[in-house]
């Protein structure tokens, strides 16, 4: 999932964007209300994490005007105003749901999937399957021939991006953005690290190849050669 995460807090925002990222999420943060207010407008997102008390344009306003704008994207407000006023207060502005600060990260990303399930019932597949190898979302299992493959968060995160775009060739630019969320070409090996560490997991115990380089352009899932 693509989650934006609008907190003026920096170390609450580095908490929650580190631990969506750890998570197998890309996740982009905004520090003030209007800076969120336009990237929530033009960025392709999932879920929206709302502070309620943000510099230039507070949260309720905010998710106030993306709503009339027609923005359907779920909004979590996530707040230390929680009593019962505030809250309803949250709700009535456009929220979908609404977290008290102090908070547990694992109800944090529960409610955050939970939103996006809701969401999108049919519209994102949640078990992909190429050849003998599947991929559960909400599960986060990778099973090959029968046997599971045990992936770290960015592995599963590439693995997932490629079975979306099975069949097709995936260049180094759209690993980077869509895995990575850079927006620039870092200079450094890292896509070919993880491919590497990729490939040993789910191809090398196995007869047939799934995950091919295509040279000069990018790499392809695919069940044929």
């Amino acid at each position: 999932m693509r989650i934006l995460v609008i907190e003026d807090d920096k170390k609450a925002a580095a908490y929650v964007v580190k631990g969506l990222a750890e998570s197998g999420h890309t996740a982009d943060h905004a520090a003030d209300g209007e800076d969120g207010f336009d990237m929530a407008g033009h960025g392709d997102y999932d879920v929206l994490v709302v502070d309620r008390m943000l510099p230039k344009l507070d949260g309720l306003t905010l998710v106030a005007r993306l709503r009339a704008d027609g923005l359907r994207t779920p909004i979590l407000f996530l707040s230390a105003l929680g009593e019962v006023d505030d809250r309803v207060k949250g709700l009535r502005a456009g929220g979908d749901d609404y977290l008290v600060k102090p908070y547990a990260f694992s109800e944090l990303l529960a409610r955050i999937e939970a939103l996006a399930r809701r969401s999108n019932p049919n519209d994102v597949e949640t078990r992909l399957k190429v050849g003998d190898l599947e991929l559960d979302v909400l599960t986060r299992r990778v099973i090959r021939a029968g046997q599971e493959v045990a992936l770290q968060p960015r592995e599963f995160r590439l693995l997932e991006y490629l079975m979306r775009n099975a069949g097709h060739v995936v260049t180094r630019t759209m690993l980077l953005e869509h895995v990575w969320d850079y927006h620039f070409d870092p200079q450094t090996n890292v896509i070919d690290v993880h491919i590497s560490r990729l490939r040993a997991k789910i191809d090398r115990d196995f007869s047939v190849p799934l995950l091919h380089t295509i040279r000069g352009a990018g790499y392809s899932l695919r069940a044929t050669a």
